[in-house]
């Protein structure tokens, strides 16, 4: 069978600032502009939250493997993205290295009963609604293995999101490959000395809020909250595959090593 040797057809959305919109009109003018069902990838304009934006807006229930996201930033940190570029596009489309990435999906339980399905393309994190600590018990496929944790929250990061908040919160930074998921206290106030954990990727991870009453707790999967939460269970969805693509000379996994380089 010949190799398809055309260059990619595009589809281009932009974030709703000034600077990704004028570019994106000029992208538009320079290389048209196809609708989802015609196109090889997305162009991402924007920061890293519109990459993932744009990841979750790939999804579609009948598609497990939606459109390959190749993101260019018009934003401010941009880990996720690529440098902006206006010239030969589909070609560097056509060159550039994918990434593929399983979501993590929350399953929320409400102290009211009502149950929230998320996915979560960086983390799920827990917080505290309040200005008390929450209290979560943990339970890893279904063994509980923290009975009490006082602390301002907890989160389960990818390997792709363990650079982001995971990191800022003292987490590890997770290799792409590694089959790892962490997780990690925010303010662990007891056991002071908690400083999370690593887990395989297929792990089944469930928090438990305790005194709900008098100390709420938020679950948040990338963009979408849940107040007042009484049970959340995390996994890895095997079952959705997401792509990222990145110029070759400085792909997803030399990123990774190098931010744990950084003085």
């Amino acid at each position: 069978m010949p190799l398809d040797l055309r260059p990619p057809r595009l589809r281009f959305v932009a974030a709703s600032t000034p600077q990704a919109s004028e570019a994106l009109a000029r992208l538009e003018q320079r290389y048209g502009n196809r609708d989802t069902d015609h196109a090889d990838a997305v162009v991402a304009l924007g920061g890293d939250g519109f990459l993932l934006e744009t990841l979750h807006g790939t999804l579609n229930q009948a598609n497990p493997h939606p459109l390959p996201v190749f993101g260019m930033n018009m934003g401010s940190v941009g880990f996720l993205l690529n440098n902006f570029g206006e010239d030969d596009l589909p070609s560097r489309v056509g060159r550039s290295q994918a990434v593929t990435l399983h979501p993590l999906r929350m399953v929320a339980v409400q102290t009211d009963g009502t149950r929230v399905e998320a996915l979560a393309i960086n983390e799920v994190s827990l917080l505290r609604e309040t200005r008390q600590a929450a209290k979560l018990r943990i339970l890893i496929n279904g063994v509980e293995r923290l009975s009490e944790l006082v602390c301002d929250g907890v989160l389960v990061a990818t390997p792709a999101g363990s650079t982001a908040y995971n990191f800022s919160a003292h987490g590890p930074i997770v290799p792409l490959n590694a089959g790892i998921l962490a997780l990690t206290p925010i303010s662990a106030f007891r056991p002071r000395r908690w400083r999370g954990a690593l887990l395989p990727h297929t792990a089944r991870i469930g928090f438990m809020a305790l005194d709900c009453g008098k100390r709420p707790v938020s679950a948040v999967a990338d963009q979408v909250e849940v107040r007042e939460v009484e049970h959340v269970e995390v996994r890895e969805d095997l079952d959705i595959s997401l792509t990222i693509l990145f110029d070759p000379e400085l792909t997803l996994e030399e990123r990774i090593l190098k931010e744990q380089f950084q003085p």
